[in-house]
Parts: C-alpha cells; structure tokens; sequence
C-alpha cells in the first residue's frame, strides 16, 4: 500500500504531464494562429498540482514568459503551493 505521499507525488506528477502537454498544444495552437487555451484553463491546471510541468513548458517552449500579468499569476500559484506545504510540513514537525 503507498503512504500518501507517494499519492501526492503521483497526482503532482500526472497533473504536470499534463499541463506540460496543454502548453505545448498551446504554442503549436499560437503559431498556427489558431483558436488558444484560455489562460485561465492553464491557471486551473498550475493550481491542481501543474505547476511544476508548466514551468518546464515555459522554459522549454519558450511560451507566455513575456506576459507580465499571466507570469504574475503563475508565480502567485506557486507560492501558494509552497506556503501551503511548507505549513503542512512545519505542523507535522
């Protein structure tokens, strides 16, 4: 039976595959000049565990890094994620 981190880890993981994927269908979808993910479904995705797999896509495909309000945005989400487990993390110490 796994701990729940392992769970954690996996869901983290899974939801960062697939946010990586939603960025880079994103970018083809800009290039393309065709219709886009709306910012607030990528947003949705960093905040249900993507983060990690959306900065990956930033740096990797080179995408929306120039967007000052939607960069805010993300780097607010990972805070939260942050605070949230480093809060968890103190209580369980």
């Amino acid at each position: 039976m796994h701990s729940i981190y392992t769970w954690i880890a996996i869901w983290y993981a899974a939801v960062s595959v697939i946010t990586f994927a939603a960025y880079g269908l994103d970018k083809r979808k800009a290039s393309r000049s065709t219709r886009r993910t709306p910012e607030a479904t990528l947003h949705t995705m960093e905040l249900l565990g993507g983060w990690p797999g959306a900065l990956i896509a930033q740096n990797l495909f080179k995408h929306k890094r120039r967007k000052k309000g939607f960069m805010v945005m993300f780097w607010m989400i990972v805070i939260a994620h942050i605070a949230v487990w480093g809060a968890w993390i103190f209580r369980q110490w």
